[in-house]
């Protein structure tokens, strides 16, 4: 688990040890299981405790030769290395698609498995009928599959087709095979980990963002009557941090060293003081006073001292989840006094609930990733507490108008504002805070909804609001929240689950081990076979000095010229790159050339079917290996069918390593052949109905394009515009889309939605490469663009697969 986090370091020795005597030998497979499970659970973030579980299980169970190696291989990596050449073809495309067959394709490779591809042809009603169910790890699989397949089978299949529902079959799995207590971990109780302590064990918290234990600590030691110091650590606090230590070692004192991670060079000497006192014997005189308690707090750094993580007992802080408990916390922090302070009461009491439906959104609308925000921000406490003093700030200088204008900008732009540096991010905060702080809220003669888009919404901010009915009011709101709740479809918690899926299998892989079972294929023998597989599918170089003396008498405009020229020299240094690393990965697992950090990086990469970093410099991608080669492979088609023939009809826009130099090599032509300045032109971008194959003639002005992909919504191909998504479809192709340079563009009329187009659904991009690419002005259709903006509904230039 060291390798998931840095702070996951345990050691047997400070673990419980309640297995003794002539029962150590019948209790260890159970108890001690147990025992370490709930041990090591303390310290892992909520992230991990079900990978941890499913380790454990997973481990047992390999032990006891219950998890075929076929199995664990197609639960790690599905059907990344399946070849199409000889694939059967796909019975059901409108409900199965390519990645997923690719998936059933490799199970049915497995002899436990055979003849599951056949199944889909034959019954493909039952199979749709379970892949749809809300639940299909808990419903019985068609045919007699139910009867044959083990549990393990079972959740290879779930991998195959509903990733989303990995982590709840994961979760079953542990549940029925070492038992339903190592599927819910134990709850946090500090008394009880200050039970199992003693003064040689320090107490660790590790820290989240937007949580502070020291109130926990505090209280505890009132209810045990024992004085606790408190010594928040930064420059120049070593020395009161040493004496204080000392001071407690005498005195039985308990002694807190709050944000660790602030004073990390100073850890060895702290990490030299734990040894020198836990190594001292009772009847020594200076040995440690047996009430003392050392208790300290980090955020996760890879810095921090193995040994004193080791010897310690670790716990994890987290905030509250889900909006209904995130509410409860904010209402919490304001007493009776701070609640009465405001003159204006009815709408200061009203504008409180808003405000704290607002942070509860923001905090939690994370959980959707890129469908939520384009970077997650670390919003906290003081960023509502400033807010809040401010609403009551100018309701009393304000009492016959409320500024609502005012109170927007500063809320949504100059203080939540400030901590958001993505274009798109800042719009959906500016819509929530227009949502939220208006007219309607303050209304006593109203209900007001905080969720518009719920139908029989219980987020309802109650008439009599005042600190007692307001939180009675929060605790009637679900424990789970709708995804309506925060303006999104329910496709977004399938797409949210899907990438945390993911994750999970993603660490595993990490995980295992780097060598292969006695009877298996070798690693040399996998690497030698995948690379002479690749180099037979890796195009050749262009030549890039017959492209440009075949290009040159075209008639095809200048700027399209040079872009073609640019993407050629990026491609081929990619083949070039290509060629030459697989060529030498043959030649080092056979010795014949030495294997540097960066080749034996490509070769684990390719081992476990991950595109290299090496690869990944031409242009970004999230797809595995084999579905990335075969992406680059029409890459190259597209450019050489445009070399070879001549100037597309309709350009296929995700061809181009960087689209944001073709489309401003588009508005040159249009401005050189108008004869008008390049810095006046702007876009507009009519969506056309007709196939891209079917297009006959070139754009007049401005070029067609098209394979963008749209996510968070469907486009209405009958209306020509935005409607809500299939569900289980997180993505939907759009109609060729005509980018046309306009002189001097009018603003944009209502009911039309700025969508975001992106190169990969990773939107933030890096530092290197930002993903963001151009904003296409869309029809809303019968919603409103703050619809489309709360539902992160965005174009893609790439899909993972």
């Amino acid at each position: 688990m060291g390798r998931v986090d840095p702070m996951y370091q345990f050691s047997l020795d400070a673990s419980p040890k309640n297995i003794t005597g002539t029962e150590r030998c019948r209790q260890i497979n159970v108890a001690h299981t147990l025992s370490v499970y709930q041990y090591t659970c303390r310290g892992l973030f909520e992230r991990d405790k079900l990978l941890f579980a499913l380790q454990l299980c997973l481990r047992i169970m390999t032990s006891e030769n219950k998890v075929p190696k076929q199995e664990f291989d197609f639960l790690c990596y599905g059907g990344a290395g399946i070849e199409r050449a000889d694939q059967r073809p796909n019975p059901c495309p409108e409900w199965i698609d390519a990645g997923a067959w690719d998936n059933i394709t490799a199970l049915d490779s497995i002899p436990a498995c055979m003849g599951i591809a056949s199944a889909f042809e034959q019954g493909q009603r039952d199979w749709r009928a379970w892949f749809t169910s809300s639940e299909p790890e808990e419903t019985p699989l068609p045919g007699d599959w139910e009867n044959k397949v083990t549990e393990m089978q079972r959740i290879c299949i779930i991998r195959a087709l509903r990733l989303d529902r990995v982590l709840f079959c994961a979760s079953r799995f542990v549940r029925l095979n070492l038992g339903p207590q190592f599927a819910d971990p134990p709850p946090f109780d500090l008394r009880a980990i200050f039970q199992s302590s003693n003064h040689r064990t320090p107490l660790i918290f590790v820290l989240s963002p937007g949580v502070d234990p020291t109130a926990q600590v505090k209280s505890l030691a009132n209810d045990l009557s024992t004085n606790v110091d408190i010594c928040a650590l930064g420059q120049g606090q070593a020395p009161v941090a040493m004496s204080l230590m000392n001071l407690g070692l005498r005195s039985g004192s308990w002694v807190f060293l709050a944000n660790c991670h602030l004073m990390l060079s100073w850890m060895p000497e702290l990490e030299k003081r734990i040894a020198e006192y836990c190594a001292m014997t009772e009847d020594m005189p200076h040995a440690p006073h047996c009430d003392f308690r050392l208790w300290l707090s980090a955020s996760p750094s890879p810095k921090f001292p193995i040994a004193i993580l080791q010897r310690g007992i670790k716990m994890t802080t987290e905030p509250p989840r889900g909006l209904r408990a995130n509410m409860l916390k904010l209402y919490n922090l304001v007493g009776e006094e701070q609640f009465g302070r405001c003159q204006q009461r009815l709408k200061y009491q009203r504008l409180l609930f808003s405000l704290c439906w607002f942070h509860a959104l923001l905090l939690e609308r994370r959980k959707f990733k890129s469908l939520g925000f384009n970077v997650p921000y670390e919003f906290n406490e003081s960023d509502y507490s400033i807010c809040h003093d401010l609403v009551i700030v100018f309701l009393d200088e304000y009492p016959d108008e409320t500024p609502f204008d005012a109170m927007r900008y500063l809320i949504a732009e100059a203080n939540y504002g400030g901590r958001v540096t993505d274009a798109m991010d800042r719009r959906l905060v500016n819509v929530y805070i227009t949502q939220l702080f208006c007219e309607q809220a303050i209304s006593p003669q109203t209900e007001f909804n905080l969720a518009p888009q719920l139908s029989d919404s219980p987020y309802i901010i109650p008439n009599d609001a005042d600190l007692a009915s307001a939180k009675l009011a929060i605790k009637t709101f679900p424990q789970l929240d709708n995804a309506l709740a925060f303006g999104q479809h329910a496709n977004a918690d399938i797409a949210s689950q899907i990438e945390d899926s993911s994750t999970l299998l993603d660490t595993i892989v990490s995980l295992q081990p780097k060598v292969i079972d006695a009877g298996g294929e070798s690693k040399e023998q996998k690497i030698l076979r995948i690379c002479h597989l690749m180099q037979e599918e890796v195009p050749p170089s262009f030549d890039a000095a017959a492209v440009r003396r075949g290009m040159g008498p075209r008639a095809d405009p200048e700027p399209m010229k040079t872009v073609l020229y640019q993407e050629v020299d990026r491609y081929n240094i990619l083949l070039l790159t290509l060629h030459q690393t697989l060529k030498a990965s043959e030649l080092g697992v056979q010795g014949l050339v030495i294997v540097t950090p960066e080749l034996e990086e490509i070769i684990e990469a390719v081992l476990e079917f991950k595109v290299p970093r090496a690869w990944s410099t031409c242009y970004p991608s999230l797809k595995p290996l084999t579905p990335w080669m075969r992406d680059l492979v029409c890459r190259i088609s597209a450019l050489q069918k445009w070399i070879n023939e001549a100037l597309p009809r309709c350009f296929w826009l995700p061809g181009f390593t960087y689209p944001t130099g073709f489309l401003t090599a588009v508005l040159q032509t249009s401005a050189r052949k108008n004869g008008i300045a390049i810095d006046s032109l702007s876009w507009e971008f009519p969506i056309i109905n007709t196939p891209a194959t079917s297009i006959a003639q070139y754009a007049k002005d401005g070029s067609y394009c098209h394979g963008l992909f749209l996510e968070g919504a469907r486009w209405d191909l009958d209306n020509s515009c935005l409607t809500e998504p299939i569900p289980m479809e997180l993505c939907c192709s759009m109609p060729v889309i005509h980018f046309k340079p306009v002189d001097n563009k009018k603003k944009s009329i209502k009911g039309i939605y700025s969508c975001p187009l992106y190169l990969y659904p990773l939107r933030t991009g890096s530092r290197e490469r930002p993903s963001f690419v151009i904003s296409c002005e869309v029809r809303c259709g019968a919603q409103g663009s703050e619809y489309w903006t709360c539902r992160g509904t965005a174009m893609l230039l790439s899909t993972m697969h």
